[in-house]
């Protein structure tokens, strides 16, 4: 005789009330909830997996990338001093050069992009839905089809002012700030419009000005935005290679991304395992920067909260 469903339950219920539960069998459970952390563990060893393997080479002292088969079969220390000991290619001079190159960039386009995108979301002027619709329409083209534009710009500047022309830091510092400055824009306008106006009027009625409003409130409420264009800004400029190698011109001038390539460029002399090594170097800043702006973002997302 079947039992029907509401039996089967009340059956259940009258056995909890007593303390006698049904365990799962191991098949439901991993149906359940098991499949899930298999996932997880085979994509986190698919990702982590490349960066073990760098770490592996960079610490094969007198070896290759490609004889590193077997993980850290030989550790030392030879690969980090080779890579501060060779004359012709200064690495230390490249990690000063990527930290000013990148830093400056990834500051002056959070502060001008939060300019421009307040004076968008919060003022009304004429050309101002055209601005909008400029902004988005430059960022169809790929930066590529610049590169010859912004050589022959740089070099007829570099005859004016040699500072920032062909060779300087300056002038690529320039070029990343216009190249990030109209994406960063539109994204921080669209996070501005979240921001409630009433809290501008409120600030106006006390006598504030566009200036203390800005610099005093919206830019602690758009900590969360500020904190990811800096980061990916940050993170671009610093692994740019093909307008970095096409502006600097002197070795010692040259960033990380540029510099590094040299062990790897020739055909009959590749020193892998001292270019990963170089690479995780590299690697380090990169990474402190987001464990550091991961706390900002946070805080900002708690304390940009506005209660209606």
């Amino acid at each position: 005789m079947s039992v029907s469903r509401a039996e089967k339950k009340h059956q259940r219920l009258v056995l909890a009330q007593y303390g006698i539960t049904k365990r799962p069998t191991a098949a439901k459970t991993f149906w359940k909830r098991g499949w899930k952390h298999v996932v997880a563990i085979a994509v986190s060893i698919y990702a982590v997996f490349p960066i073990v393997y760098i770490l592996s080479g960079a610490l094969n002292e007198g070896g290759t990338l490609t004889g590193s088969n077997r993980l850290f079969g030989n550790i030392g220390l030879g690969n980090f001093v080779d890579l501060f000991n060779n004359p012709q290619k200064p690495f230390a001079n490249w990690f000063v050069n990527t930290l000013f190159v990148s830093g400056s960039a990834a500051i002056g386009s959070v502060f001008l992009s939060a300019m421009a995108a307040y004076a968008f979301s919060r003022m009304r002027f004429s050309g101002r839905r055209a601005g909008l619709l400029t902004l988005i329409l430059v960022q169809m083209f790929p930066q590529l089809l610049a590169l010859v534009a912004i050589y022959a710009l740089l070099s007829e500047i570099g005859q004016v002012f040699p500072w920032l022309g062909i060779g300087s830091h300056l002038g690529l510092i320039m070029v990343y700030l216009g190249g990030a400055l109209g994406a960063n824009t539109y994204l921080m306008y669209g996070f501005f419009n979240t921001i409630p106006k009433e809290l501008d009027e409120a600030a106006k009625i006390d006598g504030a000005t566009h200036t203390q409003i800005f610099y005093g409130m919206i830019l602690r409420l758009a900590a969360p935005i500020l904190a990811v264009i800096g980061l990916l800004s940050f993170i671009g400029t610093s692994s740019d290679f093909l307008l970095a190698n096409i502006i600097l011109v002197k070795p010692e001038d040259k960033t990380l991304a540029v510099g590094l390539y040299s062990y790897i460029s020739d055909q009959f002399n590749k020193d892998w395992t001292v270019f990963a090594a170089g690479a995780i170097i590299a690697a380090i800043p990169i990474v402190g920067l987001f464990l550091y702006l991961q706390r900002y973002i946070v805080s900002g997302l708690i304390g940009g909260a506005v209660k209606g």
